[in-house]
């Protein structure tokens, strides 16, 4: 059933709801302070179970609800039966990810989203960079979409290990990101270098464009190397979500080779 709340800015933009199944599992994984789950009358299956003898073991409490409350409840419209409350997700400082980075003994590999409206495509891109080792995600205060329920519900969970900074000023930050050594690089279109034959070792600053207009112009400015993406069909650029994809594995290729 389609959840009409969906389009609900209130409910859209929470930060505080957890919905779906590998959503709140990695919640629970991931050490995230939850309040109380609900979970629909009658759901009995396994993986469900899992998760709330795994909530109850933290002491959380478990609401059996009618599904009816949860669509009401729901931000995703598609919350399998299980809604989370918890406490707002924390954004980290750009000194966080750094400090992640030499914990781990390796060069920073930071994403930078520069006006990511969907929250599906931040959701994406916030699991691409789980899975591909990014030490942590920077996305601006305004003209983008946080850390809400649909965001943590389209990374499957991913966001709940990911750090995330939230900052006031793109540019600004890819200057602090630049004097600590990284270097900064974008895609573009018209860009002379392809991502196959760039450089993208060592310290590395990945910007991702918005959807609609890629990276703005000062955003750009601050970029040390502009490189496009081959395309060989008949559209003429890729969705944000699977551009940053490309752009990440091609940098953690580069960064594992002869390893």
């Amino acid at each position: 059933m389609d959840n009409k709340n969906e389009q609900t800015p209130e409910l859209r933009d929470r930060e505080d709801l957890i919905e779906g199944r590998n959503a709140v599992q990695e919640a629970l994984r991931a050490g995230r302070t939850i309040d109380k789950i609900f979970v629909a009358r009658g759901d009995t299956d396994r993986t469900l179970a899992r998760i709330l003898a795994k909530a109850r073991e933290r002491g959380i409490v478990v609401t059996e609800c009618d599904r009816r409350k949860l669509d009401a409840m729901s931000a995703t419209g598609a919350h399998q039966g299980i809604v989370a409350q918890a406490a707002m997700r924390e954004y980290c400082d750009l000194e966080d990810i750094l400090t992640r980075a030499a914990e781990r003994g390796e060069a920073p590999f930071v994403v930078v989203c520069d006006e990511i409206a969907d929250p599906h495509n931040l959701g994406a891109i916030l699991r691409t960079a789980e899975c591909a080792g990014v030490h942590g995600v920077v996305i601006p205060k305004r003209r983008s979409a946080g850390l809400t329920a649909v965001v943590d519900k389209a990374s499957a969970g991913a966001a709940e290990h990911m750090l995330v900074a939230r900052v006031p000023n793109i540019p600004n930050a890819l200057k602090e990101l630049k004097e600590h050594g990284l270097w900064v690089y974008g895609t573009a279109a018209d860009a002379a270098g392809q991502l196959w034959e760039t450089d993208m070792t060592g310290p590395v600053c990945l910007v991702i464009g918005s959807e609609g207009f890629g990276m703005g112009r000062l955003v750009q400015e601050c970029c040390d190397v502009t490189v496009s993406i081959p395309l060989r069909g008949k559209v003429t650029s890729l969705n944000a979500s699977a551009a940053a994809a490309v752009m990440m594995y091609e940098i953690l290729r580069q960064r594992t080779a002869g390893n």
